[in-house]
């Protein structure tokens, strides 16, 4: 008899167990080479607390949806991804300590799913914050950090796409768009929802501002995208993109895709956003960005910027890379067990 499990779940059997604990070995081993220092949070956390940073309905995958009451009435959450718990936890327990503060963790967050599209509802990520330091040198070295990780599971071919989630808001802003056009007109950008983008859009703006934003959001390739621009709006907007690119070595620009109507879904991002992807998966496998004002919510304000790593999904490519043969960086199969596991369901990781 076999029986169910929910959906968005899965059982991990030893020889992916046995992976999976290499690649976040590899992980750490970086994470900590950079001087982060890991911390754990509880699996649970009060409503409120993700209430305060804009976590809550509406927010999509990253939408809280396991809940449950405690014996004091206060409304628990299974928590949807790690930047807030550690927002709370910087607050609480940091509040005194010099800056920059470096964090790193891996751990388990829940996820509300869409079904028929492969989600996961838990998802094993791991990531680092940096805390008190501003752009574009802090987000240098999260970038860093990210493809030095995404090198040492033995994803060389990785590709981490930038944009800045300041980008369309401020044009909005600069061309009077109102609050509810431009909500309207940021759903569409961060769903990628193009036919829906281009009719909020010009119902919003003129002709020349339209076709501005329009062409913004299609641009995706590299540095010499920046140069092509020719309108100061669009060149001033931009700029903290041109600063990202300038601002990393050679190795992490030549990784690097620029997105300029790349935007994330969750509303604490306040400039540099980022999406990992690898061949063979049509989704992100990881995904990041700055959240200057989420610090502040929570007591003390601080710059910061972060990115997490779906790990199943990590091995996901490992294993579409490499099929039939061991990766380097990985512990080698127990006696007897020379076959690779099959690649598990795909996940879609919100930042």
């Amino acid at each position: 008899m076999t029986l169910p499990i929910p959906s968005g779940t899965r059982d991990v059997l030893p020889d992916e167990m046995r992976e999976r604990h290499g690649v976040v070995a590899a992980l750490r081993d970086v994470f900590t080479s950079h001087g982060y220092g890991e911390v754990s949070t509880p699996s649970v956390e009060y409503a409120s607390v993700l209430e305060r940073a804009g976590v809550g309905a509406g927010a999509g995958a990253a939408d809280p949806r396991f809940r449950s009451v405690d014996e004091h009435g206060e409304t628990l959450v299974l928590r949807s991804d790690m930047t807030v718990p550690i927002a709370r936890l910087v607050s609480a327990r940091f509040s005194d300590a010099p800056v920059p503060i470096r964090l790193s963790y891996q751990a388990h967050c829940y996820r509300s799913i869409v079904p028929g599209r492969g989600q996961s509802r838990e998802v094993l990520q791991a990531g680092i914050e940096l805390v008190g330091a501003g752009a574009p040198d802090g987000t240098a070295e999260a970038l860093t950090v990210l493809v030095g990780a995404l090198k040492a599971v033995g994803l060389d071919d990785a590709r981490v796409a930038v944009g800045d989630a300041s980008i369309f808001p401020e044009l909005l802003a600069g061309a009077g768009v109102d609050e509810a056009r431009r909500a309207a007109i940021l759903h569409e950008l961060s769903t990628r929802d193009l036919v829906g983008l281009e009719r909020e859009v010009r119902a919003a703006v003129d002709g020349e501002t339209a076709a501005m934003l329009l062409h913004l959001a299609s641009r995706r390739g590299g540095p010499e995208l920046l140069d092509a621009l020719t309108d100061p709006r669009a060149i001033a907007a931009t700029e903290g993109v041109r600063q990202i690119v300038d601002g990393v070595d050679a190795d992490v620009r030549s990784r690097l895709i620029l997105d300029l109507g790349l935007t994330l879904k969750l509303g604490y991002y306040t400039g540099a956003v980022f999406e990992v992807f690898a061949p063979g998966q049509g989704h992100a496998i990881g995904g990041g960005g700055r959240y200057d004002d989420l610090l502040g919510r929570f007591g003390r304000s601080l710059p910061a910027v972060g990115f997490a790593l779906d790990v199943d999904a990590l091995h996901t490519a490992l294993v579409g890379k490499s099929r039939g043969s061991w990766r380097v960086g990985l512990p080698a199969p127990a006696p007897g067990l020379d076959a690779v596991p099959g690649p598990p369901k795909p996940t879609e990781v919100p930042s």
